[in-house]
């Protein structure tokens, strides 16, 4: 075996907040019809790599219900093998912990090399290409870097490498950065080199980029794998709904081509039927998943399947996640909607400019975006403002629901 690739999805993602309050960030609804991890498990298989692992921890069931047997990834061929590794001694304190903790199941199966992925970034990526520029440098460990804006550098590990690639040096958020080459958290690393690091630093929250990378730098040579095509870390409500609108633009302005038939996204597809528009329907720069019928007003917004759209709801700059329900009269702007929700009549979500930002948690919610836990029953004539959050648990006791309030 080749290589051996190990999907670390064991976060909470825990600035999704309420999205995240059920499951792991990897297993957070994406573009309609996908999940995060879709990503990583379909650029995989599109580079031909059918060894698998994936690395879970928090709330996994329902990543491990969506995963299954990885038939829509063509894992459950004879020659694949897609295995789920749960946390078996103590709850994985780090990235490179996470591995170490799994030393055995690497060691048995035996690869050449690993490749470790994170299972909550958005991308198409040919990692074959990635593997083949490590061996042509005889690299010992290859880093997959994005440039990013200057004045954003110090937010990410950032990579100084020469004109060959080879880093020399690394730094975990500089307040003055010398490269803006910002780690991607993707790595490939000769399997001997990485057994070694691993059990050879020590530290009870052992990571990889604040330990085993600038441990292999004092004795091996790295390189950085320039990747400048798209890549985004929906970690924030703020970024997932950005980047769920970013692709209901025009073709030529789609940053990420989810049409390209030669590098697919693979998922799990409920059996739904096709999507029913009414007469009186108004949809423009949309996307629209299976089982949704919309009979009401949809604009640059995403609809995940089963979604319904009653006549005279309008749903503008919004998520909104598998089998909820928008009633007449419901007003839906800038907001998450999570699953199985029912949004009755006349509802409003998103009223007023009023941004002040969410009381409980300021720094989560400041720009007037909403969020509304999975199971919620919005009753009729209720008014949401802005930079809200509402749990599952929530109890409507008024109407209006004042900026920067938490209902749980």
């Amino acid at each position: 075996m080749e290589t051996l690739a190990l999907i670390l999805a064991g976060g909470r993602g825990s600035r999704l907040d309420i999205l995240t309050e059920k499951r792991v960030k990897p297993a957070v609804p994406f573009a309609g019809k996908f999940r995060i991890i879709d990503f990583a498990l379909s650029n995989c298989t599109n580079s031909g790599i059918y060894d698998i692992a994936i690395l879970t921890q928090y709330l996994p069931l329902s990543l491990n219900e969506h995963i299954g047997v990885g038939k829509p990834w063509d894992l459950d061929r004879r020659d694949s093998s897609l295995t789920l590794l749960q946390p078996h001694k103590e709850w994985y304190s780090g990235t490179a912990d996470a591995v170490l903790q799994n030393i055995n199941f690497i060691k048995r199966r035996n690869p050449k090399y690993v490749l470790i992925l994170s299972g909550d970034h958005i991308y198409k990526m040919n990692y074959q290409k990635m593997i083949d520029f490590h061996i042509e440098n005889n690299s010992k460990c290859t880093i997959a870097v994005q440039p990013v804006a200057w004045e954003d550098a110090h937010r990410f590990g950032i990579l100084t490498s020469d004109e060959h690639h080879k880093i020399t040096r690394f730094d975990e958020k500089p307040a003055k950065p010398e490269s803006n080459l910002a780690s991607m958290g993707i790595y490939v690393f000769d399997t001997d080199v990485l057994l070694d690091a691993i059990t050879t630093v020590e530290d009870p929250n052992l990571d990889f980029g604040k330990h085993i990378i600038p441990h292999l730098l004092e004795t091996e040579d790295l390189y950085t794998y320039v990747f400048d095509d798209y890549w985004k870390d929906v970690g924030t409500f703020d970024s997932y709904v950005e980047a769920n609108i970013e692709l209901t633009n025009t073709v030529d302005k789609i940053p990420l081509d989810m049409y390209d038939r030669s590098w697919r996204i693979y998922t799990k597809s409920e059996e739904l039927p096709s999507v029913k528009v009414g007469s009186k329907a108004l949809i423009s720069q949309a996307l629209l998943s299976n089982g949704c019928i919309v009979a009401g007003t949809v604009k640059q917004s995403v609809l995940s399947p089963g979604v319904i759209i009653h006549p005279g709801a309008t749903v503008i700059n919004s998520v909104i996640l598998n089998d909820t329900e928008i009633k007449p009269g419901a007003y839906i702007e800038h907001s998450i909607i999570d699953k199985r929700c029912v949004i009755e009549e006349n509802v409003i979500i998103g009223d007023g400019s009023d941004l002040t930002p969410n009381k409980d948690n300021p720094k989560l919610m400041s720009s007037g975006v909403n969020a509304v836990a999975a199971n919620v029953k919005i009753p009729a004539g209720t008014v949401i403002t802005r930079n809200c959050r509402i749990f599952s648990s929530a109890t409507f006791t008024d109407k209006i629901i004042e900026p920067g309030s938490t209902l749980r």
